[in-house]
């Protein structure tokens, strides 16, 4: 029987070059991240350079996103109407409207970037972000930002769902928390090993220009 641990491919970019249908999907590189607020991951700024390169790789290929709290708990209903209320120092009432917006250093790539708002982990619910990728004709999708295993995960099982090719950039991505960081590291590359790739920005890049 086959360990359901065991890795089914090597890291890296298995299946190829990038080709010529793929974007970057930045994920909530927001100064709310970045700076001391409750959600404060000191990695984003650590990760920020390999963000960058990769913006840079392709400024009119990038997506990002961005989580919007809403203005109150009350404005919500089930499971997140007592995550806000844990959290409400990041709702609309309390956080500075600023703290939403991207850092600087990528924000001055919008546009030709294009910005997605979502009120959830996903950017793929409840948004036209899957609709305006297919007419495209994007196959596949550079996965970086923050967090690891939450609002990146959604991102990454949301395109494996929608059969993307995914490939996760492992030194453009962070959390507040190693230990489940590195888990997802080990998740990703033993158990998705046909539908999610992982690699370093700098061979990201340099399947770019094969």
């Amino acid at each position: 029987m086959t360990d359901p641990t065991e890795r089914i491919a090597p890291a890296g970019l298995h299946f190829g070059p990038l080709g010529a249908n793929w974007v970057h999907l930045c994920i909530d590189m927001q100064r709310m991240f970045a700076e001391p607020t409750e959600w404060h991951a000191p990695w984003v700024g650590r990760v920020l350079p390999e963000v960058v390169q990769l913006v840079e790789m392709g400024p009119e290929r990038t997506v990002f996103t961005r989580f919007i709290p809403p203005r109150s708990a009350d404005e919500v209903g089930g499971t997140w109407r007592r995550y806000y209320r844990r959290w409400a120092a990041m709702t609309g009432e309390q956080l500075d409207h600023a703290m939403l917006e991207l850092i600087p250093a990528l924000a001055l790539h919008v546009p030709p970037a294009r910005v997605f708002d979502k009120p959830i982990y996903s950017p793929w619910l409840g948004s036209r972000l899957h609709g305006d990728l297919m007419a495209a004709g994007v196959d596949t999708v550079v996965i970086s930002g923050a967090e690891t295993e939450v609002c990146v995960m959604a991102a990454v099982i949301g395109a494996i769902d929608l059969g993307y090719r995914v490939i996760i950039a492992t030194d453009a991505i962070c959390s507040s928390a190693d230990s489940t960081h590195d888990a997802m590291g080990h998740i990703y590359d033993s158990r998705f090993g046909m539908q999610v790739e992982t690699a370093e920005v700098v061979e990201i890049v340099e399947a770019r220009r094969r």
